[in-house]
Parts: structure tokens; C-alpha cells; sequence
């Protein structure tokens, strides 16, 4: 990259600011030497501007072909032939390309609005679509052009596991390795499940708090609820009122551990009622799986084909229906994560036609594998060339299902059944999936799919024609966003939203292989798998992160993201619960005898 004479003072400027300024987060890491691309290190967290040329703008509601420009983090405009003064602009070509918002994150609109209005005011933005760029001490003009491109909201992922302990280890991407792969797979935001620790959940809060400072992009907090009592009931509200938080889970499998019983799950969706808060739910009879578990040790089948026997179908259609009818019993919205069989989804389409609050999440594993590759008898060989059986690396709760399954699951979210997809990305690299190379219930459930998830639901859904491209950012961002109360400043390509975009070429093709791949393990599930429909750039928070196949970022650059409560989920809940009380009856008005 060459400077002209005239930016050479503003470089001296910068580095004698960093020689001097205390040290940030990400500058931490810099000198550290951890980060991806040179230009990442060095570069301030303030924003460049962006001009997104001449692509096919999609949101949930509508398509246009529209110039996009971003200042400071937030669209300014979405409008056709945008033309910007200065010479401080990056302009990004995406003719013939999908130009799409971010897939989840949160904050309240109010917020965004106001945002929108004060950069409004400083950019003098004018009716006649012309944009004055100010310098603000940019390192240089930048442009995209995307005409016969989709400029397109960047993902968000619901359902992740970065850095979690479990099963007597650790899945292998931390809050850098996994975002970093999250975005240079056009998913700009995702939702992590944290843990407690010894039950409490302040102290979990604090541990996933310190494992997000490794953070390169937009994240929240979902928080699981593994024991009841008063201590807990008050931290719930804690982490509503105070954290951000506004989803609980609940485990019904994984007995002894982090299982829940039906006493604890009815406590815990009261309390979460209560404070406006989303309740969900891992969808399996851990009761009977322990069961299944002990049958198939019984008859020597220690295999990991011995998991999937071992937790059919119908234990996960069991769960699903059990908590479906306690969260209609307390009258509260219940959403129902990794939606892996026909008898899951059926209770889900079951209890929404009958009007019931229901969302169902299937993965990406889900629609885009079967179970054959838990039944392979081979060894491989992993990317770094250690020998790794194959089939253990498919191994998940819910299990990856039978074929049929998959296709049942793509046309259920085609049709409304299923609203949005997340991944569940839990990796082990092969050495920790061998941790069960005698016994399945010891190998570490859990598979990649965060760097995957974009490329595969556009390959799977929209060029086969299931779904639309609005339809593809519906699954992959809006939905998100506003279930968990964050749109519009998420999920949309709208002014005021923040700048979490992608550009997408439905005419380049992809290649998955965990030689290229940027998670931190050595396999992937997805492995050889080629499609149409490529993420060519990821901008997240208005910096330009992936482009060229080549990644910019360092730790320490992401955001938390607090997410508030009584999302849309709620609206009409209480008139449910005086309806419900007028419609008793009750008590009856009885007359003892006077005899």
C-alpha cells in the first residue's frame, strides 16, 4: 500500500498517538502478535465511510437496487446514486451482488434513532442524495462497487458455544478464533450460551464477561438455568434488569449434569414470564437417553453409532412436546433450539397452528447432513494430518438425524414452520472427540458450522429455489433480531441500522475444507462440500473485516451487546392471562344448609 506525501504527517500522528496513549484491549493483543491481516493492528476503532455502489439491497420486507453509505459505525443512506464529496470514502462495487444487514444483535430502537439524528446533523445529509464526507482523520479514500450484487444484513448466529467446558474439556474456538471464522463467513453477530458456575449466575456472567474480551465482533448472552432456588430467582433478575441478558435455557437432556426436572423447568418459565424474558429449552428426555445410553453399553455397542441409537427421534419429540404444553400452561412464549427431527417439528407446527407463542430453531448441521457419516467404519485423516476416526466427529445432541429428516427441515422453515437458523458451533479438534474412542458417551458433543452457516442456507435454500433472497435474510438476521428485541438497529439495511453488512455474489461458487477454514479445529463436518453463493465482504460495525478472502481483525475489538426484555414474543401476554381468568368461572358460589 503506497502513502502520498500528504498522509505521511497524519501517520506520524497516529503512531506517536499510539507510542503514548494507554494501551487498548486490542492493541494488547497486537503486540502480542495475534490478529489476521497487517492492516489490523495500528488502525483506530473509529470507523471509515463506506459507499456500497449499484447492488441488489435485500431486506426481510423488500429488494432494491440501491447505493448503501455507512458513517461512524451506522447507515446514513439507503437510496439510489448516493454521491459522496471528499476524498476520505471507501466505495465497494456490488454490481450484481446481494447487499445484506447483519443477522443479530441488540439495542433498542429509540437508541438508533437518535444515533441516526446526530450523524445526520455532523454528515448534512441532503435531499438530493448527496453526502458531504467530512475528514475525520480516515487513512484514505475507500470504495465498493457492487453492481449485479447483493448487498445483504450480516448474519447473526442464536445459538453458539465459544470457550465452553464441557464434557471434560474444551471446545477448541474462543471468542476470537470463532468470531474471526464467524465473519469471514458474512455472520457479523451471534449469542452465546453462558453457563453458571456452581449454579450461580453471577459468577458465570463474570467468566463468559472475561472470555469476551477476546472479542472481535458484536455479541450477547443467552444464560442457562441449571438449579432453583431464591439465590437464583434473584440473579435472573439481575441479568435482565442489569446485563443485558433477556433468554434463559433449560436443559431437559444431559442428566446429571446440566438437566433440569419438569418442577425446575415450571419454576424457571414462571420467573422468566415474569421479567419479559424468552424461555428455551434443549428438547430431550434425559431420563430415557440415560436409559438408551446403559441399552446400548449392554449390547457392546460402544461405537459412536451407539450416540444416535441411543437418543432416537422420538425422545426429542417427546421433550419438545412436554415443554411446549408447560410453557401453554404458564402462558408464556418458549423457543425451542437445534430442532433436529420430523418429531420435533411436528409438535412445533402442531402448537403454532393452534396459535401457541413457539419458535423453532433448526442448524445448520441439521439441514444440511444425515447420519450416515456417524455410521462410517473408516479412519481419515485430519487437515494437520493426524489420523482421526471419522465418524466421531459427527457426533451432537440432538444427533444428526436419518436422511428424510434434513429435507423435512429445510421445507418447515420454508414454510414458516421454523423461523431462523443458527449452528450450535461447538468444535473439537480430533484429539478430543478420541476422548471416546472406547465409550460414546465420552466423546464431546458438538460440531463447526459458524463459518459455514451463511454460504450453506443460501446454497440449500435460496438456490434451490425453496426461499427467496428476503426470505434468506429473514431466517439468517431479521427473525433474530427481533426476537430478541434488537431490530431495527440489527437485521436490516435500514438509516439508522448499525453497519453490519455483507456483500454476497450468488454466482460465485464455494468450497468448504478445514484447510482453508478459520475455526481452530483440524476437521470440519462440512468437509469437501461445494455450492453457489459466495460472501465476497463482511463489514461489521462499519469497518471492512473480510475482503479479497483476506481477514482484518484483532481481539479485543468487539462489543458486547445488552439486549433488552418484553421482545414482541410478549405483546398481548397479560390480556391472554385476564382472558384466561374470566373464561373460569370460577370459584362457585356454593350455600351451606342451614339444617
Amino acid at each position: 500500500m503506497e502513502f502520498s506525501s500528504q498522509t505521511q504527517p497524519l501517520l506520524l500522528f497516529l503512531l506517536l498517538l499510539f507510542t503514548f496513549s494507554p494501551i487498548s484491549e486490542s492493541n494488547q493483543f497486537c503486540e502480542a502478535g495475534i490478529g489476521y491481516g497487517e492492516a489490523a493492528c495500528g488502525i483506530s476503532s473509529s470507523s471509515s465511510k463506506i459507499l456500497i455502489k449499484g447492488g441488489t439491497v435485500v431486506n426481510a420486507h423488500k429488494e432494491e437496487v440501491a447505493d448503501v453509505y455507512v458513517e461512524d459505525g451506522i447507515i446514513i443512506a439507503v437510496k439510489p446514486n448516493i454521491k459522496v464529496v471528499g476524498d476520505d470514502v471507501t466505495v465497494l462495487d456490488a454490481t450484481g451482488k446481494y447487499v445484506m444487514p447483519d443477522r443479530c444483535s441488540c439495542s433498542s430502537p429509540h437508541r438508533a434513532t437518535q444515533r441516526l439524528a446526530k450523524l445526520r446533523r455532523a454528515s448534512s445529509l441532503r435531499p438530493s442524495s448527496e453526502i458531504r464526507a467530512r475528514a475525520r482523520g480516515s487513512l484514505g479514500p475507500t470504495a465498493i462497487q457492487s453492481r449485479d450484487l447483493n448487498t445483504i444484513p450480516g448474519g447473526i448466529d442464536p445459538h453458539t458455544h465459544l470457550a465452553i467446558q464441557f464434557m471434560s474439556t474444551e471446545s477448541v474456538d474462543d471468542f476470537f478464533s470463532g468470531q474471526a471464522a464467524a465473519l469471514a463467513g458474512g455472520t457479523t453477530m451471534h449469542i452465546d450460551f453462558a453457563l453458571p458456575v456452581d449454579g450461580s449466575l453471577t459468577a458465570g456472567f463474570e467468566a463468559y464477561e472475561k472470555k469476551g474480551k477476546k472479542s472481535c465482533m458484536d455479541y450477547g448472552f443467552h444464560m442457562a438455568i441449571t438449579k432453583w432456588d431464591e439465590v437464583v430467582s434473584k440473579e435472573m433478575e439481575i441479568m435482565v434488569k442489569e446485563k443485558g441478558i433477556n433468554s434463559f435455557k433449560f436443559f431437559l437432556a444431559y442428566k446429571g449434569a446440566f438437566m433440569v426436572n419438569d418442577e425446575l423447568l415450571l419454576e424457571g418459565l414462571k420467573k422468566s414470564k415474569s421479567l419479559g424474558a424468552l424461555a428455551m429449552v434443549h428438547a430431550e428426555n434425559g431420563d430415557a437417553v440415560y436409559e438408551g445410553q446403559k441399552r446400548m453399553i449392554e449390547l457392546g455397542i460402544t461405537g459412536p453409532e451407539g450416540h444416535a441409537l441411543s437418543r432416537p427421534p422420538l425422545l426429542e419429540g417427546e421433550a419438545t412436546a412436554r415443554a411446549i404444553r408447560l410453557a401453554g400452561f404458564v402462558n408464556t412464549p418458549l423457543y425451542v433450539v437445534h430442532v433436529m427431527s420430523i418429531d420435533a417439528m411436528e409438535e412445533i407446527a402442531t402448537a403454532r397452528k393452534k396459535g401457541q407463542r413457539v419458535i423453532g430453531e433448526p442448524i445448520v448441521s441439521g439441514l444440511a447432513l444425515d447420519e450416515s457419516g456417524i455410521w462410517d467404519p473408516d479412519f481419515g485423516t485430519a487437515a494437520k494430518q493426524e489420523p482421526a476416526l471419522l465418524s466421531f466427529l459427527f457426533v451432537m445432541s440432538p444427533p444428526i438425524r436419518a436422511s428424510g429428516h434434513d429435507k423435512a427441515l429445510q421445507a418447515a422453515l420454508s414454510t414458516g414452520i421454523l423461523q431462523l437458523v443458527g449452528t450450535d458451533h461447538c468444535s473439537f479438534n480430533s484429539t478430543q472427540k478420541s476422548l471416546g474412542i472406547d465409550d460414546f458417551r465420552k466423546i464431546p458433543n458438538g460440531v463447526n458450522g459458524i463459518e459455514e452457516r451463511m454460504h450453506l442456507v443460501w446454497d440449500i435454500m435460496v438456490e434451490s429455489g425453496q426461499i427467496s433472497a428476503s426470505d434468506y435474510v429473514r431466517i439468517t438476521s431479521t427473525e433474530c433480531a427481533k426476537i430478541f428485541n434488537i431490530y431495527p438497529r440489527k437485521g436490516a439495511i435500514l438509516p439508522g441500522s448499525d453497519a453490519d453488512i455483507i456483500i454476497l455474489n450468488p454466482n460465485s461458487s464455494f468450497e468448504i475444507t478445514a484447510k482453508s477454514h478459520h475455526s481452530r479445529s483440524d476437521t470440519n463436518v462440512y468437509e469437501g462440500r461445494r455450492g453457489k453463493g459466495k460472501v465476497e465482504v463482511t463489514i461489521a460495525g462499519g469497518r471492512i473485516v473480510w475482503e479479497n478472502n483476506e481477514l482484518k481483525v484483532v481481539p479485543g475489538s468487539g462489543k458486547y451487546v445488552e439486549m433488552p426484555p418484553f421482545g414482541y414474543l410478549f405483546n398481548g401476554i397479560d390480556k391472554g392471562d385476564a382472558n384466561y381468568i374470566s373464561s373460569l368461572k370460577a370459584p362457585v358460589k356454593r350455600f351451606k344448609s342451614t339444617d
